[in-house]
């Protein structure tokens, strides 16, 4: 992407950590060469641990302005967060809905999927018609999440705020990314299976703009037939590009 001026994006969007950290990279690289600028973007968090302080490392507040927000131009009142230290959790999740519906609507979902096809911390058996609420995380996300945690599970947060499937369904795009050959099976789900509650991906069949950005060792559990009908269309929307 070459631009003569700054690119002045007016947007508002929902993002996390861990697969989209190569495209915050490149955002910020971008921002740093003069293409793009961030002073109009107002950005929503997608979730935050519940009684981790904002302060530790492993919160979403921390990660998201060490890794993004730190290194470009966005004004501090445009970057919204939640806070899973408030006093009165129901009355911060009615908040943070308020605060996205005050903005008219979400222009853009960025996020990634977990290995059992949770979007979010929209946790198997979550409602498609959810909003902003508290949820208990699986054993299973407390075990992936660990990592981060120096591998010890019972350091991760056993609850966790997040916007609901409804508030995804409600964005204006949403785009996925879905990396490594883990994550195969959620990729699957996605694109060949049933509208699922407990595969919270699933829903993205139900939004009129969702795209799937993935790489080839997620793509290991599609039939044939389905990754070459993908690839062509690739193909022929990247004509001319």
């Amino acid at each position: 992407m070459h631009l003569n001026q700054p690119r002045t994006v007016r947007s508002s969007w929902v993002c996390n950590r861990c697969t989209p950290l190569t495209a915050y990279k490149a955002l910020v690289e971008m921002h740093k060469a003069g293409q793009v600028s961030f002073k109009h973007v107002v950005t929503f968090n997608m979730d935050e641990y519940v009684g981790l302080p904002k302060e530790h490392p492993e919160s979403y507040h921390s990660f998201m302005h060490r890794n993004f927000f730190d290194h470009v131009d966005i004004p501090a009142e445009n970057i919204n967060l939640l806070n899973g230290n408030a006093p009165d959790i129901d009355a911060e999740c009615r908040r943070y809905e308020e605060k996205i519906r005050s903005y008219g609507k979400i222009h853009l979902f960025m996020g990634g999927v977990g290995n059992d096809g949770h979007i979010a911390f929209n946790e198997p058996a979550s409602s498609l018609a959810s909003r902003t609420r508290i949820k208990t995380l699986t054993h299973e996300t407390r075990v992936a999440n660990s990592r981060f945690f120096d591998g010890d599970v019972d350091l991760v947060p056993k609850y966790a705020l997040t916007v609901g499937v409804g508030t995804l369904l409600d964005a204006e795009e949403v785009m996925i990314l879905v990396l490594g050959h883990q994550k195969a099976l959620a990729l699957q789900a996605a694109v060949e299976g049933n509208v699922n509650h407990m595969r919270t991906i699933t829903c993205l069949q139900l939004h009129p703009k969702a795209v799937i950005v993935c790489d080839e060792p997620s793509t290991m559990e599609l039939k044939v037939k389905t990754l070459k009908y993908f690839n062509e269309l690739e193909a022929e929307n990247i004509k001319g590009l």
